[in-house]
């Protein structure tokens, strides 16, 4: 992890430390840093979904004076048209956040089509190992949980590398905690994972991993 906050050049706000950045995530935060460089005013910023897409954009808009779509793909084609052309004749950003760019999200308005064509597309990738270990740590700690290093590097030799997986397991440990009374545990975490799906059994885990 290079860095936990936002680029310095832009103003201080509380919010940005929510969105943490890592190798997955710090090339689409320099493109929306140097949005005055972009060949329009619009952006499509796409990516797993729990991976603070929607978070980022409303930190950008808040600071650039723009505006965002969320979940574009359910919104209204004709409205995004007209945001498209707003955000050329204003010249203030426009971020569109979706799962994915056309063509795997099917527009059907030709016009609307040619203009996000136009646009520049910023990507969100899967998370690398040191993010998911900074979150790891940062929603264990938000939801009370003492989480060991010993246990964390457990669950990242296990768990899918994903922003959903990672939120699930955070849920089912949280309440194991709770409804078994016990602490935090490599075994406890075993038991709760496999019993929900997300790691294998014991009896198919490599000998040589940890216990």
């Amino acid at each position: 992890m290079s860095q936990f906050a936002l680029p310095l050049d832009w103003p201080a706000d509380p919010r940005d430390d929510e969105f943490l950045i890592g190798d997955s995530n710090a090339r689409v935060v320099q493109q929306l840093e140097r949005w005055s460089s972009w060949p329009v005013m619009a952006v499509l910023l796409v990516g797993p979904r729990k991976s603070g897409r929607s978070l980022l954009a409303r930190i950008f808009t808040a600071k650039s004076g723009g505006q965002m779509i969320d979940d574009a793909e359910r919104q209204n084609e004709t409205t995004i048209f007209h945001a498209w052309n707003q955000a050329q004749e204003t010249r203030r950003p426009l971020v569109i956040v979706a799962d994915a760019p056309p063509p795997e999200w099917k527009i059907k308005l030709p016009d609307l089509r040619s203009r996000l064509a136009a646009s520049p597309v910023a990507r969100i990738e899967a998370p690398d190992e040191d993010l998911m270990r900074a979150l790891f740590e940062r929603l264990f700690l938000r939801r009370g949980l003492d989480a060991r290093p010993e246990l964390i590097q457990w669950l990242l030799l296990r768990i899918e590398r994903s922003h959903i997986a990672l939120l699930r397991t955070i849920d089912l440990l949280d309440q194991a905690v709770l409804e078994r009374h016990k602490r935090l545990s490599i075994p406890l975490a075993r038991a709760t994972l496999a019993e929900a799906g997300l790691i294998a059994p014991r009896s198919t885990d490599p000998e040589n991993e940890a216990p």
